[in-house]
């Protein structure tokens, strides 16, 4: 069993490295009991990815009882498409639109980090954005090579680009593998302000997947100092029944 487990982990990161993406990772931090971070990401979502991408497994009275907003902030400031307080994180636009625009409609976020493993795919994935003028929309993404979605982001980021050297062994015809970024024009923010809005993003949908998760946090140390309290009083229970007997 644990060959095959080292063997399916060996396939994964040869097949990652052969698509010339990341062979690795990077971590998003992030932190669901930071209510801060999420309403940050349910901010940055909502500008820059709610156009194309839907959340229509989570409705916005849910998240705003979970991130502490009121239904003014959520209606006022994050609902841009009319959709009634209670309804489903819907998009306006259509498969149809998605078609034409885009080469493809964009998917439904809900469950993105539940479906990659974590956050850190989606951290990972809106870090590694480059300029690729062989592409449709002038993007590519290392991690994800053939991606239809634009950098939304790239004016915060900037514009980067990818480094890739030959591949490995010198064989003909390989996928080259990626080396690293440069840096081809700055973006609104620093780089550590910038990792700051993907970790925000990442964190949000990281929420979005199962907004349960916060309340079974929130649930989970209460049900700790009842099995506390429950071991106590059975220890006592059990002295109880063999005191006669010892």
């Amino acid at each position: 069993m644990k060959k095959l487990i080292a063997l399916a982990f060996s396939l994964v990161a040869s097949l990652a490295q052969a698509s010339g993406g990341p062979t690795q990772l990077q971590s998003s931090g992030a932190d669901l009991s930071d209510q801060a971070s999420l309403q940050r990401g349910a901010t940055l979502f909502m500008n820059y990815c709610m156009g194309c991408h839907s959340l229509k497994y989570l409705r916005y009275s849910r998240m705003a009882a979970d991130l502490g907003l009121t239904e003014e902030q959520v209606m006022s400031s994050l609902n841009f498409t009319g959709i009634k307080f209670g309804e489903q994180m819907t998009v306006a636009m259509k498969p149809a639109d998605g078609d034409k625009w885009i080469g493809k409609a964009a998917p439904d976020l809900s469950l993105t980090a539940r479906v990659r493993g974590s956050s850190d795919w989606i951290y990972t994935y809106l870090k590694s954005f480059y300029r690729d003028p062989a592409r449709p929309l002038g993007w590519n993404n290392v991690l994800f090579p053939g991606a239809s979605m634009p950098n939304v982001l790239w004016e915060l980021q900037g514009v980067q680009s990818a480094v890739f050297n030959a591949p490995e062994g010198g064989h003909a015809g390989g996928a080259p593998v990626f080396s690293h970024f440069e840096q081809a024009q700055p973006g609104r923010l620093k780089p550590e302000e910038f990792n700051q809005v993907a970790r925000d993003i990442s964190n949000f949908l990281q929420y979005a997947a199962e907004p349960a998760g916060l309340k079974r946090q929130q649930i989970g140390v209460w049900v700790l100092l009842f099995l506390s309290v429950l071991t106590i009083l059975t220890w006592l229970l059990k002295h109880e029944y063999w005191r006669d007997v010892h």
